[in-house]
C-alpha cells in the first residue's frame, strides 16, 4: 500500500479506489475457502452413505446365500448361519427367515463416525437353492 499523504488545510484525503479495495481479495478468498470446504464435506457424507447401503446389500446377499446352503438343517441352523455372516462382515441381521427352502434376510450397517449415530443402511436379500 502507498502511504497517504497528510491533508492539507481544510481539504478532505482522496483515496484512490485502488486503495478503497485493499483486502477485498482476502475476504473473497474465505468465503470460496468456506464454500469449498462446505461442498467437500457434502460429497464425502453422501460418499459415507452410499458406501454403507452398498455393504448392506452386500451383507444380505452373503447372509442370504449361508442361510440357503444350512436351510436343509432347518429354519434355527440357517439363521444362525446367516448371523455369523453378518458378524464377521460388521454387520448385524434385523430379521432371518425361511420361506420354504429360500432364505429370506434384512441386513443392517451403521456408516461410520458421526453418521452411524443418525441411522444405518439396510437391505433384504433372498437366497434359495
Amino acid at each position: 500500500m502507498r502511504p497517504v499523504p497528510a491533508p492539507a488545510a481544510g481539504r478532505p484525503v482522496r483515496r484512490s479506489a485502488r486503495d478503497r479495495d485493499a483486502g477485498v481479495a482476502a475476504v473473497l478468498v474465505l468465503a470460496l475457502s468456506a464454500v469449498l470446504a462446505l461442498v467437500g464435506s457434502v460429497t464425502v457424507t453422501l460418499a459415507a452413505v452410499a458406501v454403507a447401503r452398498q455393504r448392506a446389500a452386500s451383507v444380505a446377499d452373503l447372509a442370504a446365500l449361508a442361510a440357503a446352503q444350512a436351510s436343509l438343517r432347518g429354519p434355527v441352523e440357517a439363521c444362525a448361519q446367516a448371523t455369523r455372516v453378518a458378524m464377521l462382515s460388521d454387520a448385524f441381521l434385523r430379521s432371518c427367515s425361511l420361506e420354504g427352502d429360500v432364505a429370506v434376510v434384512v441386513a443392517e450397517v451403521r456408516p461410520p463416525g458421526v453418521l452411524g449415530g443418525l441411522g444405518s443402511a439396510s437391505a433384504r436379500a433372498r437366497a434359495g437353492p
